[in-house]
């Protein structure tokens, strides 16, 4: 074991670096540990991809405030990672730290490659979410909700839900959130009164839970319309064959909403079997309608219940679909692409070692946050083929899937495994020579001031804070974010 502390880069500053942070200074206080991030405010997917109306949601980050108060923490924000003049490579901040963690999360969304996809009126929901909680990527989206009264979202997840409800809920509700004012605006002038979430598979394979299902059958004023099939035919089980979990979500949906479909004045409905296949246009501009073809299960449903609730939970949750031929349409003006999100390689990996799977967005790993050699298969000994000092936590460790609790385990899980190795004496980036140890913050530091980049300190980000804080609690909600880098920095240098 090494008896001077660990230097540590972790680059992200959503929910897998925050919690590997925390987690880390709590079995190793001594660490010293600098936070890279892109934007000058911390909080990634937190900040800018949860639902306003899930305020407990955004508690989480509070642990970063926590982890800001170790003395050897250091937030760099506004730090791009790359190679031209206005960025940190990759190569130099290798050079000042034993160890790399790379939790940056997923920045671009999933496309579905299909006829129409740019048409005026397809949207990327990812990046829906991102304009109405603020992110300066997003600012200038500006969607026309005026076009019709229906709109189309393709894909179950839960941020096809949280489209759904922001699009339906009642304007009086989003206003006490921490909504930008200007999506406010442009949802008041909304005309969509019925939102569709369609999907490829059947109602017991779809990725929402069943919290986001039932929020959204208790809007005020919202009813449910049922999907053309039956029920019976959907589900394609007795209810009480079903495992628990699955035999809820059914009985929930058929259940339907707190408010009768005839007494309400909005509606949203859940497609099934149908994969997207066009978006069409009479002008070649604006949508108008989306085709989907028609899928069935590759084996009848009933077929996998075997009465061990495990394994038929698994089976039925994996459950295939194939093409029958079939189509059928769907009138909208308004479409939301909402099927994965993907990390994409940093700039200077390959200069440091680390390899990067385009198929699937990930960093190869050997499930603990190791980072394996380029080449280097599934993991056998603990340590085999692995890139010293180098780890990953979160979406660009395991793909885009789960919720930030899920995030948490798998962050704790890669911050003991450094821990670990660190008290293992298991090979970092440390040259045996480098017997005083690396330059951390205090080098990196003065490199970026080199090459004149605005780093923005957590002492900035409190500033930034206060005034979001300040400008909220006079429009009567949490905070009003600031939506322009420009303008974060004017904050600070004004």
């Amino acid at each position: 074991m090494d008896c001077r502390p660990l230097q540590l880069a972790i680059i992200g500053s959503g929910p897998a670096g925050f919690y590997s942070a925390y987690r880390l200074l709590k079995k190793l206080p001594d660490a010293h540990i600098t936070m890279f991030e892109q934007l000058p405010v911390p909080y990634g997917l937190v900040r800018y991809g949860v639902a306003p109306d899930h305020p407990e949601v955004k508690k989480s980050s509070e642990t970063l405030v926590d982890v800001a108060k170790y003395p050897h923490f250091h937030f760099a924000g506004n730090v791009s990672i790359g190679t031209d003049a206005n960025s940190l490579p990759l190569p130099v901040i290798a050079q000042n730290y034993d160890a790399i963690l790379f939790a940056y999360g997923a920045s671009r969304d999933r496309k579905l490659d299909i006829p129409g996809e740019g048409l005026r009126g397809v949207l990327s929901a990812r990046a829906f979410v991102g304009w109405y909680n603020g992110l300066p990527e997003y600012a200038d989206l500006d969607p026309d909700l005026t076009k019709g009264d229906t709109a189309v979202v393709i894909g179950q997840g839960n941020v096809a839900l949280d489209v759904t409800r922001t699009l339906l809920a009642p304007l009086e509700e989003l206003r006490k959130t921490d909504i930008s004012e200007q999506a406010v605006e442009v949802l008041s002038r909304s005309r969509v009164k019925s939102v569709k979430v369609i999907g490829r598979r059947g109602p017991l394979q779809a990725p929402y839970t069943i919290k986001e299902i039932r929020e959204l059958m208790y809007l005020p004023g919202v009813g449910f319309a049922p999907p053309p099939e039956s029920w019976d035919d959907l589900v394609g089980v007795q209810r009480k064959r079903l495992p628990r979990q699955l035999r809820r979500i059914a009985e929930l949906l058929e259940k339907g909403s707190k408010t009768p479909l005839e007494a309400s004045n909005k509606a949203w409905q859940l497609g099934y079997l149908r994969s997207p296949a066009a978006f069409l246009s009479s002008n070649n501009e604006d949508l108008e309608a989306v085709g989907f073809g028609q899928t069935e299960y590759e084996l009848e449903p009933s077929s996998l219940v075997n009465g061990d609730p495990s394994a038929d939970l698994n089976a039925l949750r994996k459950l295939k679909v194939r093409s029958t031929g079939g189509k059928t349409l769907v009138h909208a003006s308004l479409a939301f692409r909402s099927v994965g999100y993907q990390s994409e390689p940093l700039e200077g990996m390959k200069d440091v070692g680390v390899p990067f799977d385009q198929a699937l967005g990930v960093i190869p790993n050997d499930r603990w946050g190791r980072v394996l050699s380029p080449g280097h298969g599934p993991a056998g000994a603990l340590t085999a083929g692995h890139v010293p000092g180098m780890y990953c936590a979160g979406w660009v460790k395991r793909g885009p899937t789960g919720v930030i609790a899920s995030t948490m385990d798998d962050a704790f899980t890669t911050a003991d495994v450094i821990t670990k190795d660190w008290e293992g004496g298991v090979k970092f980036m440390s040259d045996e020579a480098e017997s005083g140890g690396k330059g951390g913050w205090d080098a990196v530091k003065h490199e970026m001031k080199r090459r004149s980049l605005r780093v923005v300190s957590w002492q900035d980000w409190e500033k930034i804070d206060a005034l979001e804080r300040a400008r909220g609690k006079e429009k009567g909600k949490e905070r009003e974010k600031i939506r322009s880098v420009a303008e974060m920095l004017e904050v600070l240098d004004g």
